[in-house]
């Protein structure tokens, strides 16, 4: 189907296997949300539920763009990344329903976990703080003269934090090899950017630090893999710190206990119009670099996948009570019971 003209025509970096691998981890990230939504639903899911409905193009693609050996720390709605680094769909169910069995043995829940073999570490709660902590991840590898590369994702709320600006400020003088995903999504939770900022691209922070920035549409796959896959190589070659603001939006709110009255209906369908797996669908399709019976077959592995998924992990065990003081301490004790004070006494 493809002739060397159409072949030479994908993006650099691309071929046409990676287009078909980039559209399943986009389906799978959204489909993997749509059954954790029925799960929370039926009340299967601990916790809240944070989707990235609209914004998992701009995930998938920047993490594409690294390679074996980087290290990424992802947000609340960079669960395609997680994905896209090696992380399991039934791990992230797990989590979702604290079980016993999911990498954080029922302790933290949604995407709070890590695998640094596959080049994943997962957020703390404390927004903006991640990009101090790869900052130093990404100075390690300069100090070891090791050839890797971290990202950090941050979005539009806590680059207005304090640990932002010492993350990224310390990573710019040190020349660390860093590249921050700045998500402009449009809301910090409930908050809109211009209420929190008075700057309208938030690429124009990075003159604070002398790093170079630029805004891509977040929306669009392929602009945000060769903004990335330009911020690695310059990383990688000691060049220092890239900021990239990827301009998307939240199509949910916050979390699905959110009911969105402050996002404006016109504005939600505005950029649903604007979806990133219908334009990119619509983008290699248009261009025969992948034809639709493909991305058929691979709607089909991603449901087949997630059925199989669902059913190993769905009847596991919740976490004993006791296991809560394992891992905890330096030596742990064998065995302690736990006692509770009785209201009578």
């Amino acid at each position: 189907m493809t002739t060397a003209a159409t072949a030479a025509s994908i993006p650099a970096g691309l071929t046409r296997n990676d287009l078909r691998e980039i559209y399943y981890y986009l389906r799978l990230t959204r489909s993997l949300e749509e059954r954790l939504v029925n799960l929370y639903r039926q009340g299967k899911v601990i916790g809240g539920l944070y989707r990235s409905l609209g914004q998992e193009g701009e995930s998938v693609a920047s993490a594409w763009a690294l390679e074996d050996g980087d290290i990424m720390s992802p947000l609340i709605r960079n669960m395609g990344a997680m994905l896209v680094m090696g992380a399991r769909p039934v791990e992230t169910l797990r989590q979702y329903m604290a079980k016993a069995t999911s990498p954080t043995a029922g302790r933290e829940m949604n995407v709070h976990f890590n695998d640094l073999r596959l080049g994943y570490l997962g957020q703390i709660s404390h927004l903006g703080d991640m990009v101090a902590v790869m900052a130093g991840i990404a100075l390690s590898f300069k100090m070891r003269r090791e050839p890797r590369v971290g990202l950090v994702y941050v979005g539009d709320g806590a680059s207005s934090t304090g640990t932002f600006h010492e993350g990224v400020n310390l990573a710019a003088v040190l020349r660390a090899p860093l590249v921050v995903v700045l998500e402009h999504n449009g809301y910090a939770y409930s908050t809109p950017t211009s209420a929190q900022t008075a700057v309208s691209r938030l690429a124009v922070k990075a003159k604070a630090y002398g790093v170079p920035a630029e805004t891509v549409d977040g929306n669009d796959v392929f602009a945000v893999y060769e903004a990335t896959r330009g911020a690695v190589r310059r990383a990688r070659e000691g060049d220092g710190v890239s900021l990239i603001e990827v301009v998307t939006y939240r199509r949910k709110g916050h979390a699905e206990h959110d009911d969105q009255r402050y996002q404006p209906s016109a504005e939600i369908e505005r950029w649903e119009r604007s979806d990133p797996i219908d334009r990119y669908v619509a983008s290699v399709t248009s261009k025969g670099w992948v034809d639709k019976a493909e991305l058929a077959a691979l709607d089909q592995r991603v449901t087949e996948e997630l059925d199989a998924a669902v059913a190993e992990c769905e009847n596991d065990p919740l976490p004993a009570p006791d296991s809560a003081l394992s891992d905890v301490l330096a030596d742990p004790p064998g065995a302690v019971r736990l006692w509770f004070r009785r209201r009578d006494g």
